[in-house]
Formats: structure tokens, sequence, C-alpha cells
């Protein structure tokens, strides 16, 4: 059965960082790229970025490139969002997603606010 579980989401004020991570189990990891997506209040999930099996390949919304950094562990099973020079508009619920085997399957999202 595989599992998506996020953590690491909290109050940030702007300009500053968070880590999320998003633990993975049920299938093989390592086979499977991963992506972050986000959905904020009223508007549509969409993606924040995405990393390669191996990790050598990412891509970036460009809303978030040169802020937000993608990377994965294999041996952990686990991959990781590093936001940094976060703004106001980076709040939203936060979802882990891969489309092993096929199909699609998503976390239950971890939220991120970015208020003073």
């Amino acid at each position: 059965q595989v599992q998506l579980v996020e953590s690491g989401g909290g109050l940030v004020q702007p300009g500053g960082s968070l880590r999320l991570s998003c633990a993975a189990s049920g299938f093989t990891f390592s086979r499977y790229a991963m992506s972050w997506y986000r959905q904020a209040p009223g508007k549509e999930r969409e993606l924040v970025a995405g990393i390669t099996s191996s990790g050598r390949f990412t891509n970036y919304a460009a809303s978030v490139k040169g802020r937000f950094t993608i990377s994965r562990d294999n041996a952990q099973n686990t991959v990781y969002l590093q936001m940094n020079s976060m703004k106001p508009e980076d709040t939203a619920v936060y979802y882990c997603n891969t489309n092993a085997g096929g199909d699609a399957y998503w976390g239950r999202g971890t939220q991120v606010t970015v208020s003073s």
C-alpha cells in the first residue's frame, strides 16, 4: 500500500525558511520521480517542483525557481523541499506526489503559512 506522509509545515515570517519532508512507503521509491504540489485557498493545485528517480534532474515552477530546492534520499525513501526567501503568496497546503505504477498517489498535505 503506497503511503506518502508530509511533515515540516508551519508558520514562518516573510523572508524565512522551511524544509518539508515526505516519507514514502509501499513502493520501490528509487524507481519513481517525485513531485511537490501546493494548493492555496480558492485556487487550483499547482506543481511546485519535481525530481527524477535518481535525483539527477529537477524542475521548478517559475514562481519558486531560485528560492526552493527539491532533493531526495533514496536510502531513506524521503523527498524534501527546502523553501527559502518565502513570500506570503507561498501560503498553501503542500502535497507530495508520485505516479508509481501509473497511478497517482498523494499525501494528506502539510499547511505552510507565510505571515508576519
